[in-house]
């Protein structure tokens, strides 16, 4: 087995503690060394061998990284990734990974230029409830496909506490870019790059001065119109993903437990990480030849972040194809600064 990639987070508030540090600390491909504290280092309570930093130049400075995870905020995604590429890191970005389409391209001439890797952090392909959405299409069930609804909706009336996300002057704000890369990730996935798009974007909160709704309406060949829509004011969700095709039609709720699982300590080597409780699966409604329906409920399949931490390590050491590729990362930024 080849080497462990050495890496170290450029944050450890809650997406370095939850979707980060469990996933290199436990896997044995990974060497989770350093971390970017500015103030308060807390991350050494649950990690003591960890190397905390004070600064981004540090990290960047240590000659034994070689990858760093940018979970800063949005808007500082871009400069630091340009950075990290540069100080001969590969990087590994979360959503969104820049603030438009050219940006993404100087990321990924930056990376060729320096013989590193850029890989975005989409860990909604590995969600149990998208992994069974999945499955269904491609199982055929549903025949040829009409219309697909995907939401992620979320009831959040007060404002964000931190002001950065809730003021205009910063860019790369709002529900588009929070919310939007995960669903447009999803149908990039599975559908490639729409014939076209509209977009619908409004603000309900009081106070807000940023988006905070999101309709998208894509569309494909064979009359295939996907609908991806994003709220903060729905206080009881309908199904996430619906599905309907020529042959019937499957719904689901957004269930997936990881990230409630992580959060309470939950690590991923777990025999109950990432499966759904029972009672919570999917519909699937197919009508056959003489016209009778049939319904089944179709149990989730177990989701795992872990599979992204396993792309990343292999498109490092063996040159493998990470999943999420440049021209993914580009359609995503064409349909978000649209």
């Amino acid at each position: 087995m080849s080497s462990p990639i050495v890496t170290g987070l450029m944050a450890y508030g809650m997406s370095g503690r939850i979707f980060h540090a469990p996933f290199l600390s436990t896997n044995p491909q990974f060497k989770l060394k350093a971390v970017v504290e500015r103030s308060q280092k807390k991350m050494a309570a649950h990690y003591p061998d960890i190397v905390s930093y004070g600064s981004v130049d540090e990290l960047l400075n240590d000659s034994e990284l070689e990858l760093i995870i940018v979970n800063t905020p949005n808007f500082t995604h871009f400069d630091f990734a340009k950075q990290a590429l540069r100080a001969g890191k590969h990087v590994l970005i979360e959503k969104p990974a820049a603030g438009n389409a050219v940006e993404i391209k100087e990321l990924f001439d930056v990376a060729r230029a320096n013989n590193r890797k850029v890989f975005a952090y989409q860990n909604r392909r590995w969600d149990s409830d998208f992994l069974s959405v999945k499955e269904v299409i491609e199982s055929g069930r549903l025949g040829k496909l009409t219309e697909v609804n995907f939401r992620y909706d979320r009831y959040k009336p007060a404002l964000n506490p931190k002001p950065f996300k809730e003021t205009k002057d910063t860019p790369i704000n709002g529900i588009v870019y929070e919310l939007g890369p995960h669903l447009i990730d999803q149908a990039i996935h599975l559908f490639g790059k729409p014939l076209s798009f509209d977009k619908l974007i409004t603000i309900q909160r009081e106070a807000s001065e940023v988006p905070d709704y999101m309709n998208y309406r894509l569309t494909y060949p064979g009359g295939l119109v996907v609908y991806l829509t994003s709220g903060l004011l729905i206080a009881d969700p309908t199904p996430a993903f619906v599905v309907h095709g020529a042959l019937g039609s499957y719904s689901k709720y957004r269930l997936d437990v990881q990230e409630a699982q992580l959060d309470k300590g939950m690590l991923p080597a777990d025999d109950a990480y990432g499966i759904e409780p029972v009672g919570m699966e999917g519909k699937l409604v197919t009508v056959g030849a003489d016209g009778e329906k049939s319904i089944a409920f179709i149990p989730s399949i177990k989701g795992d972040y872990s599979n992204l931490f396993y792309a990343v390590y292999h498109a490092v050491r063996n040159n493998a194809l990470y999943p999420i590729t440049e021209e993914h990362m580009t359609w995503q930024m064409e349909l978000l600064e649209a």
